[in-house]
């Protein structure tokens, strides 16, 4: 597996550079982080969702932590709807995948904390190579000069599900429609009928959290 998931790249995404901070509603992101977890388990063949349930296929570890202690826990649990694992792991999803990439030099970990009696952690970017190639990605395949691969079809599928798209650097009317674009683009990859399915999913519980898309 590459050293960099989705859920990496969605959270590079969110974190404004040079203040540290979160640029979308928490709940989203901590849902599009669970999506992302388990669309690259998908990709991978360790996951697949049948009848709208997840179940596990092959118990083979993917080498990266996070992912792999996500699927140790869909295997030890009965095949459980979608909607149920985008709830369960979103929780702590977000402080151990900030923690993985702290690791990785990509982000430092900066304590803002004033009193001392609630912690503040922002998190400004310490490298940004590869949340530069992300946005050259998507902004290629926004742009439509050059074919969306299925990574960047899956992470375009993420954004739009999450409403990311001020993070592009998108306000104003065109938010609107970058946020079809970034459908169309997921749309026209040919994605797994389980990944479409998963962030369908995502955009349903979105919905639910933050009301439906502003037109």
């Amino acid at each position: 597996m590459t050293s960099v998931t989705l859920a990496d790249e969605l959270l590079l995404l969110a974190y404004d550079d040079v203040t540290g901070r979160c640029a979308v509603p928490p709940i989203a992101l901590d849902l599009g982080m669970a999506a992302a977890v388990l669309v690259d388990l998908i990709r991978l063949g360790r996951i697949d969702v049948a009848g709208g349930s997840v179940i596990p296929v092959d118990p083979s570890p993917t080498g990266d932590e996070v992912t792999d202690a996500v699927l140790r826990r869909i295997q030890a649990e009965l095949p459980q709807p979608a909607a149920f694992w985008l709830q369960r792991l979103r929780h702590n999803l977000r402080r151990h995948v900030l923690e993985s990439l702290v690791a990785q030099g990509m982000i430092r970990d900066q304590d803002d904390t004033a009193w001392d009696i609630l912690r503040v952690h922002h998190y400004p970017a310490a490298d940004s190579t590869v949340e530069h190639e992300v946005r050259d990605r998507l902004a290629a395949a926004l742009a439509g000069t050059s074919t969306a691969d299925e990574r960047t079809a899956a992470l375009a599928a993420l954004v739009a599900g999450v409403r990311m798209e001020v993070t592009l650097g998108i306000a104003g009317d065109a938010v609107v429609a970058t946020h079809q674009r970034l459908e169309e683009i997921a749309a026209g990859a040919g994605l797994p009928a389980s990944v479409t399915w998963l962030t369908g999913e995502l955009s349903r519980a979105v919905r639910a959290a933050l009301g439906p898309v502003k037109q």
